[in-house]
């Protein structure tokens, strides 16, 4: 196989930054886009030959080898398994799904059927975190004791993550589930799984501390304790102005890291008037801002399709991290982090 022939299925902002990355790669033809509306301007954009109102009718028709998930949280799961009832290999955003049976259902669905499946956690393959791992791995700063990272920004305008049963829950589902899926990544596996959580949230409506139409939380944090000792932190919220803000802190008995993704243009830029963008999330740009250079390359979108593009083409089943398996485990983790912020108190994480 030298071309993988995708299929989207959604049309909004996931959609857009996975056309925007499989146009970047050669060995990828966008064959077609299934979506309930905004078609014609997605298709236009990518100049996708094929549109479908029925992401069902997408898969019988069309030859197609690879199929991205980019619609709302809770449709993952019908989609992914349709793709694999057709045998296509599939791309789920995240969270894999809004519910640890229901990730467990695609993970081994698709493993009865023989597809792949890809979970797209992006910061596995951000450039900034894939050289504090080398550096890690050279023994830069010793051994890794802590870390602490986090997603926040000022709120979703989907209609889908404002409820529970469309979204999973709030902040922690939707924007911490990044930080976790790294740290899992980067401290765990399945030798160092977290055997304990701890958390809190604000608890959604009118307990938040913003979003009073949110029936999930608009903050949350959470505690992880790994089999092995070592701990970390994750944040995810929907009270913080400015812009997306993505980071993550590593301490090392003999040295530490900082990484921004999205604060860490090189660029510094004063206008009076504004600019057309400077990151996800800004409510303006006059002013000093840091415009992003390429924001789907130094967030690991980029990168992230092109290996999945890579794992199709030489048949070869996703690293650990980014596998089915690592999406249902962040699933795990959140769902005791839930149930941890509701009771008050550590809850030992079921492997």
């Amino acid at each position: 196989m030298n071309q993988v022939k995708v299929g989207i299925v959604g049309s909004r902002f996931a959609a857009d930054f996975h056309c925007d990355s499989y146009s970047r790669n050669d060995r990828v033809k966008i064959a077609a886009v299934a979506a309930i509306d905004n078609l014609e301007e997605i298709s236009t954009k990518w100049n996708i030959p094929k549109t479908y109102e029925n992401y069902r009718e997408m898969m019988d028709k069309e030859d197609i080898d690879l199929v991205s998930v980019c619609v709302p949280n809770f449709l993952h799961h019908d989609v992914v398994l349709a793709a694999a009832e057709a045998k296509k290999h599939v791309v789920c955003e995240k969270p894999l799904a809004t519910t640890s049976a229901e990730a467990e259902e695609m993970v081994n669905t698709c493993a009865d059927a023989g597809v792949k499946l890809f979970y797209a956690e992006d910061w596995g393959f951000a450039p900034a975190l894939n050289r504090a791992l080398e550096i890690i791995n050279q023994g830069g700063i010793g051994e890794v004791l802590y870390v602490k990272a986090r997603e926040v920004h000022c709120g979703s305008h989907s209609p889908f993550a404002k409820k529970k049963d469309t979204c999973g829950g709030g902040a922690l589902i939707h924007l911490a589930i990044h930080p976790i899926g790294f740290m899992l990544y980067m401290l765990g596996g399945a030798d160092n799984p977290v055997v304990e959580v701890t958390a809190k949230t604000t608890g959604g409506l009118d307990r938040n501390y913003v979003h009073k139409d949110f029936e999930g939380e608009d903050w949350a944090v959470g505690l992880m304790k790994f089999a092995d000792g070592k701990r970390a932190l994750a944040e995810g919220n929907y009270i913080t102005v400015g812009g997306m803000d993505d980071c993550v802190e590593i301490y090392g008995s003999h040295g530490r890291m900082n990484i921004d993704l999205t604060f860490g243009s090189p660029i510094r830029c004063y206008s009076r008037q504004g600019i057309d963008y400077a990151i996800e999330k800004t409510d303006f740009t006059h002013g000093w801002t840091k415009p992003a250079v390429d924001e789907f390359e130094s967030l690991g979108y980029v990168r992230e399709l092109r290996y999945f593009v890579d794992c199709v083409i030489n048949d070869q089943q996703p690293k650990p991290g980014v596998d089915g398996a690592a999406g249902l485990a962040c699933i795990k983790v959140v769902e005791a982090m839930y149930q941890s912020a509701k009771e008050g108190k550590s809850v030992v994480v079921e492997t």
